[in-house]
């Protein structure tokens, strides 16, 4: 009897964030690590204090050949026009947080599928295994994200009681994270304009890690 294939190994990405969930942080050197692409087409810049972090297809010393650093210039706009290359897509720079889980008996239901929503749209072309739950407060997404990653996205249902939108927020977010086994990392990616919903994350526990793009390159051929 053939044993069963081992299952891929992780993205190296993937212990960044773990290390720097659990306090473990990149000396802040101004210097950039240049990793693998990611997988489904995707790449990736994302900056701790002081270091930054690249994971694409393009070779290192081209990278560096761009003069990034770690102190911003990872996330310049022309740095990520040249990772994506002239037609590529780029998503929003957003501040990259963490929580652990709080397991227990979970307080979000599953939602009957098929759920059609732009959050879960969004979530399902860029992550895999996409959980949708929710209630009458809005709905919560829990997936395998960035370099397989506990990824989760919420999105309030519009009401008339806009001045409780952000108390609808936390008791969301404290609920959702039920769904993930306690001490475990959870990430979240927060546009940093979008202050209400930082404040909810940030008072739900969630602590900054650094800050981070996704893109979908669209280079010509070599």
């Amino acid at each position: 009897m053939r044993a069963a294939p081992a299952p891929p190994a992780p993205h190296p990405l993937l212990g960044w964030f773990l290390d720097a969930a659990a306090g473990r942080f990149p000396p802040a050197d101004g210097r950039v690590t240049v990793l693998p692409a990611l997988t489904r087409g995707l790449e990736a810049s994302v900056a701790f204090t002081g270091h930054a972090v690249v994971a694409t297809s393009l070779p290192a010393d081209a990278v560096r050949s761009r003069e990034p650093d770690g102190f911003g210039g990872s996330l310049a706009p022309d740095f990520l026009r040249f990772l994506a290359g002239p037609s590529g897509w780029i998503d929003v720079v957003d501040v990259t947080l963490t929580a652990p889980g709080r397991g227990g008996t979970p307080r979000l239901p599953l939602l009957p599928e098929p759920v059609e929503h732009p959050r879960v749209t969004h979530a399902r072309t860029l992550r895999t295994d996409v959980r949708v739950l929710g209630d009458e407060r809005g709905l919560v997404t829990l997936s395998s994200g960035l370099a397989g990653r506990t990824e989760l996205s919420v999105e309030l249902w519009e009401t008339e009681d806009g001045n409780g939108r952000e108390r609808r927020g936390r008791s969301l977010l404290g609920d959702a994270l039920t769904a993930v086994p306690a001490g475990e990392p959870v990430f979240a990616a927060v546009s940093p304009g979008n202050a209400r919903s930082l404040r909810a994350f940030l008072a739900c526990d969630f602590r900054p890690l650094g800050s981070e793009v996704v893109l979908r390159p669209a280079r010509p051929a070599r």
